[in-house]
């Protein structure tokens, strides 16, 4: 079922607004001439309250209203968000706690997947139609966990997608920057997931990106994948708050450019086939009227890039099979 905008504006729903990343997606969504309306939504013990945001960007000089709203944490999200997700188009969420340095990914997806799976079955029941763009880590794992019980509950899975945008961001500027062309004329495609040695940029399929030498491939590869460690590091307290609000910006508009009737094509994490065995992958993505439209096959790929897949493949099956396992737990724990 396409989900468009009567009036040519959409509703666009930022869970997680009032954070590091929320604040500036939302400014970047309200500065879209397509969005006629954006709720931020954050929980009541978020340092700054979404209602304050919203006061904030209210005051743009740009015609799209803007709310906040405040999750009470005690109550489940679903009973709260009726009023804020109906009608919603397109629901991006920067949601979920950091990672900590002494954490391992399972015990930070073990809270993360709780977080996502109360906004997610809010948006189930109260926007069913709408585009669930997750940027909620780990991303590899969360987003099979969440599209999978979307498909229980009998919605389409393609609704949820992986917000991978950043890796693709990554790698257009590093080449441009290598090869000292404008990063405008160059569009490096993302496979894989969206971390660590899972990331691959196909550096081979754009005409600049395939004219870099053999010894550069593989140091721009591997800082395309230790790019958030990057800024981790110069950071000192903080990541990447700013170029992920960045890229899950142009994600949004790529989302609300197909839904207004003009496909655009992204690299994006969804349920795909792909790549077999992997039933979830990041590849080419057209969004149209529909959402999802098409997920493009992988295209050629380089002696180094078909490598480097295989290592992909191995570290993110896993991944994959995280998601699917607390998917199978949560709905056996329901029946």
């Amino acid at each position: 079922m396409a989900s468009t905008a009567s009036d040519g504006k959409f509703k666009v729903v930022v869970c997680g607004g009032s954070g590091g990343i929320g604040q500036p997606l939302s400014m970047l969504m309200a500065m879209n001439s397509a969005v006629g309306e954006l709720v931020v939504v954050d929980v009541d013990k978020a340092a700054i309250p979404p209602s304050g945001v919203a006061v904030d960007l209210s005051h743009l000089e740009k015609p799209c209203k803007v709310k906040g709203f405040a999750i009470d944490t005690a109550k489940p999200p679903i009973d709260q968000l009726e009023e804020y997700l109906t009608g919603a188009h397109l629901v991006l969420v920067p949601a979920g706690v950091p990672r900590k340095p002494d954490q391992t990914r399972a015990e930070l997806f073990a809270t993360n997947a709780g977080i996502a799976r109360g906004l997610v079955d809010a948006c189930a029941k109260w926007c069913p139609t709408a585009l669930l763009g997750l940027i909620v880590n780990p991303v590899n794992s969360v987003v099979p966990a969440m599209a999978e019980l979307y498909a229980k509950k009998g919605l389409d899975p393609k609704k949820v997608v992986g917000v991978t945008t950043l890796d693709v961001v990554r790698a257009n500027k590093f080449v441009s920057e290598a090869t000292n062309k404008p990063v405008s004329d160059i569009q490096i495609p993302v496979i894989g997931g969206h971390a660590g040695e899972t990331i691959l940029p196909l550096f081979s399929q754009d005409p600049i990106g395939a004219t870099l030498t053999t010894e550069q491939v593989p140091d721009l590869d591997k800082r395309t994948q230790d790019g958030g460690t990057e800024v981790v590091k110069a950071k000192v307290k903080g990541s990447a708050t700013l170029s992920m609000a960045y890229a899950g910006a142009r994600f949004g508009y790529a989302v609300l450019n197909g839904l207004s009737g003009t496909p655009t094509t992204e690299c994006a994490y969804v349920k795909s086939d792909v790549h077999s065995p992997l039933s979830y992958f990041s590849s080419k993505v057209t969004f149209g009227t529909s959402g999802v439209e098409k997920v493009h096959d992988l295209g050629t790929l380089s002696e180094h890039e078909k490598t480097r897949l295989t290592a992909v493949t191995d570290q993110l099956k896993a991944e994959i099979d995280t998601g699917l396992a607390y998917a199978k737990d949560e709905a056996n724990n329901l029946s």
